[in-house]
């Protein structure tokens, strides 16, 4: 499938953000690049051949009518599309999933598990024509970024979730992650995943000095030519929103505008040196870099590979943004996609897929599984973050869709797409 087919009818300043994710996605270390170019040309072949069913017509092409006839007491099956690399593996057979085989032993429900979601317009390219026609995507169950589910929802292309399927995910679901702006009470998603964006920098490359603050990596004169910021438009602009004294979950036109222009001035006086994807982690590694805003997930490995690696949380605070789950229109197994929501959300293997992908869990009690099953782990801050760090966290708010073009517009601008 070419490019201009998967994004047909998008907003161009969407399309570019597609473009920038070809060689700079936000997918973290533990959903490493090195597969997105594989990965993106699976995609790109037809659905059949990358374990996904072809889709099947069932309804009118009216896209608010989501549901279809649920065959899920017939077909013991669920297919289920996520991110490369964001789930927990076998050490000895990468193709075996402990929690999945875990579910199917529990249920009897078989799921066809595939990694076809590279990136959030990508994905969206590739569904859109089938969700627009009222067509059945093969796809029980997807991840998506909280401000692509939030699309869907709003285009009514997702279905509300069966409060009955879903009791030990009501439940055990943390406060935090309970009334997201765009699916208030999780009527229609539960998150896979939290990530956190923070401050990372060399300890080597800066003689020392600790980077803790967003103004120091856009003003301080010593980092000059060595800080690098991502091109995940709400991740940058959020975080130095904070660091202005705004909140990403409520700001304004202007106080976005102001943002732009305060990066702008950085990127004018080359304090910037760029705009990343996960790459800036080789970067920072080698000292090429002194510092950076970087993901959570990404720190974790790049810590453990070098011990001059070091992260910090702004006094002003941080972005933190969510991966979820929901069922696509027109799924054939609805139920059965719930029934799998519903096991994630036990604490134990909640605790289980974290210890295998090094994400913040949005379940709650899990933090105590962890700590008997992977200790280490779970005394780290980057996967279960401290009261004082949450305390600081932020959520960049649901946008319109003229204030996502216009945005993401200016952004483009900024960073040269």
């Amino acid at each position: 499938m070419a490019f201009n087919e998967l994004t047909d009818g998008l907003p161009e300043p969407v399309r570019k953000a597609w473009e920038r994710s070809l060689t700079s996605g936000r997918a973290a270390l533990s959903r490493r690049n090195v597969l997105r170019a594989a990965a993106l040309t699976a995609g790109a072949g037809t659905l059949a051949a990358c374990g996904i069913p072809p889709a099947r017509t069932t309804g009118t092409g009216d896209s608010t009518a989501n549901a279809a006839k649920d065959l899920s007491d017939s077909e013991k099956e669920v297919n289920f599309s996520n991110w490369p690399l964001y789930i927990d593996t076998d050490e000895n057979d990468k193709e075996k999933h402990g929690t999945l085989d875990a579910f199917t032993a529990a249920t009897g429900i078989k799921v066809r598990y595939t990694e076809d979601v590279n990136d959030n317009v990508e994905f969206f390219g590739k569904v859109k024509p089938q969700l627009a026609a009222g067509q059945d995507t093969g796809r029980d169950l997807v991840v998506l970024t909280d401000w692509m589910a939030a699309r869907l929802i709003r285009l009514g292309w997702a279905q509300k979730l069966t409060p009955a399927n879903v009791t030990t995910a009501i439940t055990t679901v943390d406060s935090r992650f309970r009334a997201p702006d765009w699916d208030p009470g999780r009527l229609y998603s539960y998150p896979w995943a939290g990530i956190q964006t923070v401050i990372a920098y060399n300890r080597k490359a800066t003689k020392g000095k600790a980077v803790t603050s967003v103004s120091q990596l856009l003003d301080d004169p010593e980092l000059k030519g060595r800080v690098t910021f991502l091109s995940e438009m709400r991740d940058s602009v959020g975080i130095t929103l904070l660091d202005q004294g705004k909140d990403p979950a409520k700001f304004t036109a202007d106080d976005y505008d102001a943002a732009i222009a305060r990066l702008q001035k950085a990127v004018d006086n080359k304090q910037i040196r760029r705009f990343t994807g996960n790459d800036y982690g080789q970067e920072l590694s080698s000292g090429d870099i002194a510092a950076c805003v970087a993901w959570g997930g990404d720190l974790i490995q790049l810590r453990a590979d070098n011990p001059d690696i070091e992260f910090a949380v702004p006094e002003k605070g941080y972005v933190v943004s969510t991966d979820n789950l929901l069922v696509p229109a027109k799924a054939q197994h609805k139920a059965n996609a719930e029934k799998l929501i519903d096991f994630y959300y036990q604490p134990k293997i909640a605790a289980q897929l974290v210890a295998g992908i090094g994400y913040v869990s949005a379940v709650a009690g899990m933090a105590e599984e962890l700590a008997a099953l992977a200790p280490d782990t779970a005394a780290n801050p980057l996967v279960v973050p401290t009261p004082e760090m949450t305390a600081k966290a932020r959520a960049f708010r649901s946008l319109t869709e003229a204030e996502e073009s216009s945005f993401e517009e200016k952004f483009s601008k900024l960073i040269g797409a």
